[in-house]
């Protein structure tokens, strides 16, 4: 049998893993600064981590949800904790896709109704409701094309209230920063315009915050920086995933506790699994005993200098250090010499121009001096 060929892949086999550094299977060392699309928050094999799962395992890695696990109740509590979020209820699963999926279909069940509003360049997964909200017809089959959704632009004010004034809408889906799409963001005119919309006309708000949550915008969650300074305007589900394992396979949906559970409305088999909590619960207790929320902040305010020192960047995008770099060429090109001539991983977007910046959030301004660095090496 061989694999079903769908991943373009470089060249580069890693073998382990440290911090940011990666080593392939030739002995060659190569500085991660993409995290594969977000999901490495802590740092590969950090410490801390590693010692959580190995406990978990010598006890028990998994049972289903028909039995008791503490250690969900553990997990939503210290999520409530760090976030500002503990007027919520935690669902878990497995993934960012799922995560929408399911946060999708409690505000379709929640208001009785069936459409849905995403934005353009959006990205919130690749099953069925979740790729329906993507802004990709490409990855959207006959099957998934069935979802009705209107795609708006950011700003678009008017269109958002003609919209929602129908009555016909169960949702209001967005990224507070896009990942995929190329860190486009909302203004928090608009963003605390949506919440105050959709509370009007009935709509749930879903923050996908699969990509920018879990400290690396700099907030516990991307949207905090638009409803920081407006307490009553929050999201009503918020979905979760990427850094909250560091590379587990988990997800979860935060539903605000004033949208009723009742049993068998959602479900999962793996979800919420131990070894997933465990995980989880590992990265909460890095972030907040190295301040890593902090470090996003500082790191990202130290990144944004020294962007300044590269005259061929025309725009710096992103916030704390989910980042990225926008040129007056396509960066495919660039991003191989990063990797083949410098040893460095980076990501792309929908945006060909942009090269994103998505590190583990305990780098240290060495790291990015070395990466500004080989950039100013490859744009010679």
């Amino acid at each position: 049998m061989k694999l079903f060929d769908v991943y373009p892949l470089y060249d580069v086999t890693p073998v382990s893993a440290k911090g940011i550094e990666v080593l392939d299977d030739k002995g060659q060392k190569y500085l991660d600064f993409y995290g594969g699309h977000a999901v490495i928050s802590i740092g590969h094999s950090h410490p801390h981590y590693v010692e959580r799962l190995k406990a978990q395992l010598d006890h028990i890695g998994f049972y289903s949800n028909s039995i008791k696990n503490p250690l969900q109740n553990e997990l939503a509590t210290k999520i409530g904790e760090l976030s500002n979020c503990g007027d919520y209820n935690l669902f878990m699963c497995n993934s960012g896709a799922e995560a929408n999926e399911n946060a999708l279909k409690m505000a379709s069940f929640h208001t009785g109704k069936s459409k849905v509003i995403a934005f353009n360049n959006a990205f919130h997964g690749r099953t069925s409701a979740a790729v329906a909200t993507t802004d990709n017809p490409k990855i959207n089959a006959p099957i998934n094309k069935q979802q009705e959704v209107t795609f708006l632009a950011f700003e678009d004010f008017d269109g958002l209230e003609k919209a929602l004034q129908s009555g016909e809408y169960c949702a209001v889906i967005l990224e507070a920063i896009q990942g995929v799409g190329g860190l486009d963001e909302p203004s928090s005119a608009f963003y605390q315009h949506i919440a105050k919309t959709c509370k009007t006309y009935g709509a749930m708000l879903i923050a996908d915050e699969v990509q920018s949550g879990f400290g690396r915008s700099g907030y516990f969650f991307a949207f905090q920086h638009h409803t920081s300074t407006s307490p009553g305007i929050r999201p009503d589900i918020i979905s979760i995933a990427k850094g909250m394992g560091n590379g587990f396979p988990v997800g979860g949906v935060l539903i605000h506790e004033s949208i009723e559970a009742s049993y068998g409305l959602l479900g999962t088999t793996f979800g919420g699994n131990h070894l997933a909590c465990a995980a989880t619960m590992a990265v909460l207790e890095v972030l907040e005993k190295e301040n890593l929320m902090e470090n996003a902040v500082l790191l990202g305010a130290y990144f944004l200098e020294k962007a300044k020192e590269v005259q061929q960047v025309k725009k710096v995008k992103g916030r704390g250090l989910m980042l990225g770099l926008e040129f007056d060429f396509a960066v495919s090109d660039l991003r191989k010499r990063l990797i083949h001539n410098q040893y460095m991983f980076t990501g792309g977007s929908a945006n060909k121009n942009l090269l994103r910046f998505l590190p583990a959030l305990n780098i240290t301004k060495d790291n990015i001096n070395v990466f500004f660095e080989a950039l100013k090496a490859e744009l010679v």
